[in-house]
Parts: C-alpha cells; sequence; structure tokens
C-alpha cells in the first residue's frame, strides 16, 4: 500500500450540509484501515487527509467518491506521497 495526500479546496458553491457525509466518509476509510490522518485548514478553505491505496487509480476513486468532490463542494487533489 501506498500513501496518498488528498486536499480539498471548497469552491463557492460549499454546502456545509455535506460537512456530515464527509466526516461519515473519512470514518469509513478509517474503519477500513485506510485513512491515516484527517483535519480542516485552521482558515476553513478545506483540508486535507492521507490515505493508503495500492496505486493512484484506486486513490483517485476513492478520494473523488467523497461527499465534498461528488456534491460540486469542493476540489480534491490527489498527489502520491513519499512521506517518511
Amino acid at each position: 500500500m501506498f500513501r496518498y495526500l488528498v486536499m480539498t479546496v471548497r469552491t463557492p458553491q460549499f454546502q456545509p450540509s455535506v460537512i456530515d457525509a464527509h466526516y461519515a466518509f473519512l470514518e469509513r476509510l478509517r474503519q477500513q484501515n485506510q485513512l491515516e490522518l484527517a483535519g480542516p485548514f485552521t482558515d476553513k478553505s478545506g483540508g486535507a487527509y492521507v490515505i493508503l491505496a495500492a496505486d493512484l487509480d484506486e486513490a483517485k476513486s476513492l478520494a473523488f467518491s467523497d461527499p465534498v468532490h461528488t456534491s460540486g463542494s469542493s476540489i480534491v487533489t490527489v498527489y502520491e506521497w513519499n512521506a517518511k
């Protein structure tokens, strides 16, 4: 498994109602041992989380199923991350 950094940046169309679904999504990843850490930016512009996946395609598939992405509330970007 490899680490991927997922960045979420709120769009002008951000829907506050999606936050609970986003946290439930992250909790499912945590329960599946695919989420290492997560948190919002202090300026409330978005957040980031680190997931474990077999490859970049799987990481993108997971991240792009995040409700903040599917609702258009945030731009989601996935980076392969060689963190130590």
